[in-house]
């Protein structure tokens, strides 16, 4: 770490002469490159094109072009200070651009760049530009969480719909019952939850139609109702609502382009007539289909027919036909059907190589010139730094060498100074474990001394007894004197007899006990000898005159080394001596 600590200020000086033509720009040269990348943009892939918004308009090679400048514009973006109306729209964009190109995650990330942005930045802005961007902040927060959606990130999605309701609450346009709308959808399509979402259906319902009775967006909620119903299988629920859509698009005319939406007709139509063929209500499903065909013919809009509605239009008269029994007819609809659908795909694909091979021509083009250019650059960028390089890289290298040298020798001392208080700690410890063994030593030393003062006094004691026995035999008449001295010298025998059988016993005692010794003395350290083989007497289930007999004591003497072991052993007034010895 010591060496890189060193080399880290080197390589800052020389820094700068290797990124002398790469410099910071400042917020309006930043602003300058910005518009000039998208001007190049522009020329491949113009921004409002809708073609600019499918993943299939790009080629490899044309995506990652058009990602690069992408990306670069969006490093410019930090770089550009004040321009806070114009940066939230470049966030917005990007957000919008890579969600409807494939790209949830990254779009995911934009978006949440925008509203970071906005959160801290809005109180920059004019009333009217505050207005411009509600409609582009409720509409981030559903495809927000769209793309949460659909990388399963579900609790995500769940919030981006409720701060979007949040946000929309206080705004009265057609946005609010918009947003719980979209919050059903996503109960529907995405958690299969039907009664939620037709509650909040029936929120985005109550609300539009109190508000906006006029509004397209009636014909919508209408609709989503009324496949939630015949998802439950009640198509008697959902029949009025289709109707009233039928009703609506028949005489309604589109906001923004003040057209009939053909499509919607189609659609709202068709869907009548599936559902009354599912209720069995074949007559009124012929007369739909005649009033629908009717509409058509007096719109003049037999030409307008996309494929699409055709589609509908052959799939609904199939459905009837086979529910009024006309079998014959209803294969001929769907050869019809297939036939427009192979037709629809040939076209779809012919336009879009057309497409693809313009494209390719353009972007490969620009490719090409952009690649000379940069190597253009490079070679003269080469050129007018190629002496300032070599003396950077002899500089460099001369002091490189001279860290790494400093490094290991820094680090030779480093191992010394460590083998140094490896050695110190290794002493240390030596010398602690050797005090640990005196004191052991001298801990058992003293225990001796204490057992050999004890027997010490009980044999004083018995030759005291010895004396008075003996005083007492000299004031006997001389018949006397013989019987009492042979009773007198059987005891002397006895107890040397008992002294060497007591002394035999306690040896074995202490080996076939030494396991149960080592355990105790490591529980408790302040016990005597004769203390610890009580201890394995009481062990043994021995009585107590047996044990007092053993030890040469008086049974009022046993009972006092019971009590001294009890205090010793730390137990409580409950705690029974023998049960405890006999756990341990």
């Amino acid at each position: 770490m010591s060496f890189f600590k060193h080399l880290f200020p080197i390589i800052c000086l020389a820094t700068p002469f290797f990124c002398e033509g790469q410099k910071v720009l400042s917020s309006d040269e930043a602003l300058k490159e910005y518009n000039i990348i998208s001007a190049s943009m522009e020329k491949s892939f113009p921004k409002g094109h809708f073609r600019t918004f499918l993943r299939e308009s790009f080629t490899e090679l044309q995506l990652q072009t058009y990602l690069a400048q992408h990306y670069k514009r969006l490093d410019l973006l930090f770089l550009i200070d004040n321009h806070y109306a114009f940066k939230m729209h470049c966030y917005l964009q990007a957000g919008n651009w890579f969600k409807e190109i494939g790209f949830p995650i990254e779009s995911i990330k934009w978006y949440n760049v925008f509203f970071e942005y906005y959160n801290g930045y809005s109180n920059k802005l004019t009333s009217d530009e505050k207005n411009t961007f509600v409609q582009n902040i409720t509409f981030s927060y559903s495809s927000l969480a769209d793309n949460y959606a659909k990388v399963n990130k579900l609790d995500s999605a769940a919030l981006a719909h409720k701060k979007n309701i949040k946000f929309i609450k206080n705004h009265d346009n057609i946005y609010n019952p918009s947003a719980y709308n979209n919050y059903g959808l996503f109960f529907y399509l995405n958690k299969k939850e039907l009664d939620s979402a037709l509650l909040y259906y029936n929120k985005a319902y109550q609300i539009t139609l109190k508000k906006f009775p006029n509004h397209s967006l009636l014909g919508s909620i209408r609709d989503n109702m009324a496949d939630v119903y015949i998802d439950k299988n009640q198509p008697e629920k959902a029949l009025p609502l289709y109707k009233s859509n039928f009703d609506l698009y028949s005489f309604f005319k589109n906001e923004i382009t003040e057209r009939y939406d053909l499509p919607r007709i189609i659609s709202a139509g068709t869907q009548v007539i599936e559902t009354e063929v599912k209720l069995k209500q074949l007559v009124q499903a012929e007369q739909t289909f005649k009033r629908l065909q009717n509409i058509i013919v007096n719109l003049k809009f037999e030409n307008d027919l996309n494929p699409s509605s055709k589609l509908e239009i052959l799939k609904a008269r199939g459905i009837l036909y086979r529910a009024q029994g006309n079998f014959k007819q209803s294969d001929e609809v769907a050869l019809k059907q297939i036939f427009l659908i192979d037709s629809i795909n040939i076209v779809s694909e012919t336009a879009d190589k057309k497409w693809q091979e313009e494209l390719n021509t353009i972007s490969l083009n620009r490719v090409a010139l952009n690649f000379k250019i940069d190597r253009i650059m490079k070679e003269n960028k080469i050129n007018s730094q190629r002496s300032k390089l070599w003396i950077v890289s002899i500089l460099s290298i001369f002091l490189i060498c001279f860290l790494i040298a400093l490094y290991f020798r820094r680090k030779g001392l480093i191992i010394l100074a460590k083998n140094k208080l490896l050695i110190a700690e290794q002493n240390s410890k030596l010398t602690e474990l050797k005090n640990k063994q005196l004191e052991s030593e001298i801990d058992s030393k003293k225990r001796d001394l204490s057992d050999f003062a004890i027997s010490l006094t009980q044999n004083q004691e018995w030759a005291k007894e010895l004396a008075e026995k003996i005083k007492h035999i000299k004031t006997t008449t001389s018949n006397e004197q013989l019987a009492l001295l042979t009773v007198l010298e059987k005891e002397i025998l006895n107890k040397i007899t008992v002294d060497n059988d007591t002394q035999e016993f306690f040896e074995r005692l202490d080996k076939l006990s030494d396991l149960f010794y080592s355990k105790l003395t490591k529980q408790f350290t302040k016990l005597s000898k004769n203390e610890i083989r009580l201890c394995s007497l009481l062990r043994l289930k021995m009585d107590s005159r047996s044990i007092a007999t053993l030890q040469n004591i008086s049974l009022a003497s046993f009972n006092t080394c019971r009590y001294r072991l009890r205090k010793k052993l730390n137990l409580h007034e409950g705690v029974d001596l023998d049960d405890f010895i006999q756990n341990l």
